[in-house]
Parts: structure tokens; C-alpha cells; sequence
């Protein structure tokens, strides 16, 4: 098949093998961009193009260009409004992006904060470098069990599904899960309880925001509702900051009322003097939940899955295609490796 290949800010080192690289530009007509112009580069493969591996911008006039286009892959693994959708879905094109490949990587990272937050991992270790160590008992009053706790969702996607699946051996008292895009009964037979973003709040001691960004949920998570919360609650930020009112967090934490981790920020890199930084009863990590090689190089392989799937004619299964009722709901941000 004839694809152009122009996945940055991914690069191929990234997102695939040695191997599977070596299989994709051996067994398919590839135009890989390099630099220089990009339009010109652009006009002159886009008329015999297939498939399409690029974050650039697909407008109404760029897609009248590519005839025989067939799917387009964001490998970033984000749909981003930049693309003229409503005509791909008027031609067939598929929008694809293989978004599954972090939830693990991210679930494992997230269940290792809860338990940093739970047990004061990180904190007791930072008052040992110090010489203010606590032994015994004198270290664990304000810890906590996860096991038979009350589990909350904020979001109930990949993300949400792969960490739910690391938390039997903790035998949860209730998982509650607030995701307004998935039905009661899909909820249920996923293992989970729907339930009202108040009561989520409100019944757990563990909390997990793992919803992606929308143009209705931004800071969905604010001063008003965040008081619902238990005194001494964990509350752990793995998808988009944009669904957290970080300002209204930050006087929350502060007071000790709650504990909170987090792997995303408003704006990254954070400033070096930005107040977050001397928050107590915060555990950071810098977006680096997912960053794993091993995750990362998932992307190529599903995404050469489905190339050939799309090539024998079937439909793709192995990322997730864009569709036409939410697709242009969603906020995320470009991921930006400057």
C-alpha cells in the first residue's frame, strides 16, 4: 500500500521495533517526510496515498488531494480537532488512533500512587534523606488500607478498565465509577457501579480521574464539588489536568484535607517557581506514567495490524476509529516533545 509516513512528534525509533519497522517499509510503498517543505511534500504523494500516518492537519482541501485515502492514523495516539471528519466519515476514510496502548503502563503507575498516598511511601522516605525519619507506628498514623476500600472512577475508557482489573486482590469494599458517555447497564456488566459524580466523590476513599478532556468537562472536578470529598481521601490525576481545577485543588491540599497524585499538569514543563511545587500531600510524577518503551512500540504494531486488515479489505480493530458523535467533543492537548 502507498503511505506516507510523517509521525512526528513520535519517531520511529519510538513507536516501532527494529523489526517491525524493517517490515513495514518492506512490505509497503512508503513516503517517509524527512524535513524541508512539508505542503510540497504533501501535493506530491497525497494523490497516490492509502494510508496516512501524520498529526498534520487534514482540511477539506488537503483530503480532496488524496482520492485513494483510506484511513488516516494519529500516532500521537490523540483525535485532534484538525481534521475535516465529517468528510471521512462522508467518504469512508477511517480516523484511527491506537489510544489502548498506554492504559497499562498508566494503570500500573496509578495503583502504585494510590499506595504511595495510602501508606506515605514517598513522604516517609523524603523525612529519611532529611533525618526526620518516623519508625513504627509514629510513621503509619495517617496510613490506610487499600484493601476493602471504596474505589472511585472519574472516566471509564481504556484507562479506567486496565486499572479496575489490578484491583481484585484488594477485594474492594465498592467501586463506583461517574462516566456519562457509558450507559448503567454496560457499567454493570463491566463489574462496576454507576453511580452520580457527587456520590463518587463523596463514598471514596480512592479516587482515579482517568476521563479524557471534552468540550464539557473541562475543570469538571472544581471548587464546589472537590468538598465533597472524605477527609484525608486520595485522589489520583492520570489522564488530562484540564478536568481538575488545579487552583481550587491546591486549597484543598494545602489544608490537608486531602491526598493527591498526579502525572499531568496545566501547562508542562511546570514552571520552576509555579506554587504546586510546594504543595504538601502531593506525590508527583512528570507525564511519564506511560512512557515506556515496551508501550510506545505497541503503537507500530497496531498500527501495522490494521494496515493490513485494511488492505484485505476488513475493518480495523486493533485502534480506536474516531466517531462522528464525539470525535469534535474532544479537547486533548498536541503532545509537544520541545
Amino acid at each position: 500500500m502507498k503511505i506516507i509516513y510523517d509521525p512526528a512528534p513520535r519517531t520511529a525509533e519510538e513507536m516501532f521495533s527494529p523489526e517491525d519497522y524493517a517490515a513495514f517499509v518492506r512490505v509497503h510503498d512508503v513516503a517517509v517526510y524527512n524535513g524541508g517543505d512539508r505542503d510540497a511534500f504533501y501535493d506530491r504523494h497525497l494523490p497516490d496515498c492509502e494510508i496516512l500516518m501524520s498529526q498534520q492537519p487534514m482540511d477539506s482541501d488537503r483530503l480532496a488531494k488524496a482520492p485513494k485515502l483510506r484511513a488516516i492514523f494519529n500516532v500521537e495516539t490523540n483525535f485532534l480537532p484538525n481534521i475535516d471528519y465529517e468528510t471521512c466519515f462522508q467518504r469512508g476514510i477511517h480516523v484511527l488512533a491506537p489510544s489502548g496502548v498506554f492504559a497499562l503502563a498508566v494503570a500500573e503507575m496509578g495503583l502504585g500512587m494510590a499506595l504511595s498516598l495510602a501508606r506515605g511511601i514517598h513522604s516517609e522516605h523524603s523525612r529519611f534523606l532529611q533525618g526526620t525519619e518516623r519508625y513504627g507506628l509514629e510513621g503509619n498514623r495517617e496510613a490506610e488500607l487499600l484493601t476493602e476500600s471504596n474505589f472511585g472512577f472519574i472516566g471509564f475508557g481504556d484507562l479506567g478498565r486496565a486499572l479496575h482489573a489490578l484491583l481484585p486482590g484488594f477485594r474492594p469494599k465498592a467501586v463506583r465509577v461517574f462516566d456519562p458517555w457509558l450507559p448503567k447497564g454496560h457499567l454493570e456488566r463491566l463489574g462496576v457501579q454507576p453511580a452520580s459524580l457527587e456520590d463518587v466523590l463523596s463514598q471514596s476513599r480512592f479516587l482515579f480521574v482517568v476521563a479524557s478532556i471534552t468540550t464539557e468537562n473541562r475543570h469538571l472536578l472544581n471548587r464546589d464539588n472537590l468538598k465533597l470529598m472524605q477527609p484525608g481521601a486520595s485522589l489520583v490525576l492520570l489522564s488530562r489536568a484540564a478536568v481538575l481545577d488545579f487552583d481550587a485543588l491546591a486549597e484543598l491540599v494545602a489544608t490537608g484535607k486531602l491526598r493527591f497524585a498526579t502525572d499531568v499538569f496545566p501547562e508542562e514543563p511546570v514552571a520552576a517557581h509555579d506554587p504546586i511545587r510546594s504543595l504538601p500531600n502531593v506525590l508527583f510524577s512528570p507525564h511519564r506514567a506511560g512512557a515506556l518503551t515496551s508501550a510506545l512500540q505497541e503503537i507500530g504494531k497496531r498500527v501495522l495490524e490494521d494496515v493490513d486488515l485494511i488492505g484485505r479489505g476488513l475493518p480495523p480493530v486493533a485502534c480506536r476509529r474516531a466517531e462522528r458523535e464525539t470525535v469534535m467533543r474532544m479537547r486533548s492537548k498536541p503532545v509537544d516533545k520541545t
